[in-house]
């Protein structure tokens, strides 16, 4: 399994290739086509300084997007923008919690798009967690010291490269 960092290219990238070469995940998700975007708030304490937000764009069922987005990007892109802490994100990913709970508890906030229809798609959560988990993600509060500040300069050299 490949070691990823959170919310870096590498991650999103191998996501995507991953999930176009797994038929399991286009055939489970091949009723939904929807372009969601999720904003990860600023978190300091995590080399995350300003929020980031990336987005699946699917169309029934197969991926055609996998990308980071500029705020404006995913206004005017996407259909649904939800946002949370990096560490209501992580709970997700982790499979600690589950999209719909945090969701109706508030800790996932709809930016964009209607509440009636994304309860609809709250049944293909689990199948796109599964999607962007089939990699070794590592969080920033798991990271050392050294590998946080690389992160951090990290993030902030491909964000400028990315305009996001």
């Amino acid at each position: 399994m490949v070691k990823c960092q959170y919310c870096t290219p590498e991650w999103l990238d191998e996501s995507a290739r991953i999930y176009r070469s797994h038929s399991s995940f286009q055939q489970k998700l091949k009723k939904l086509s929807e372009n969601v975007c999720f904003r990860v708030k600023a978190e300091p304490a995590w080399g995350i300084d300003q929020d980031i937000i990336f987005g699946t764009f699917i169309e029934a069922g197969q991926l055609t997007k996998l990308a980071f987005f500029s705020d404006e990007e995913a206004k005017r892109e996407a259909n649904y923008i939800l946002a949370a802490t990096p560490q209501e994100w992580k709970k997700i990913l982790r499979k600690v919690s589950k999209f719909l709970t945090e969701f109706m508890l508030g800790k996932i906030k709809l930016e964009k798009g209607s509440m009636v229809t994304i309860l609809g798609l709250a049944p293909h959560a689990p199948t796109l967690v599964e999607a962007l988990t089939q990699v070794d993600l590592q969080f920033p509060d798991e990271m050392s010291s050294d590998e946080l500040a690389r992160y951090k300069s990290y993030l902030k050299e491909f964000r400028k490269n990315l305009g996001v």
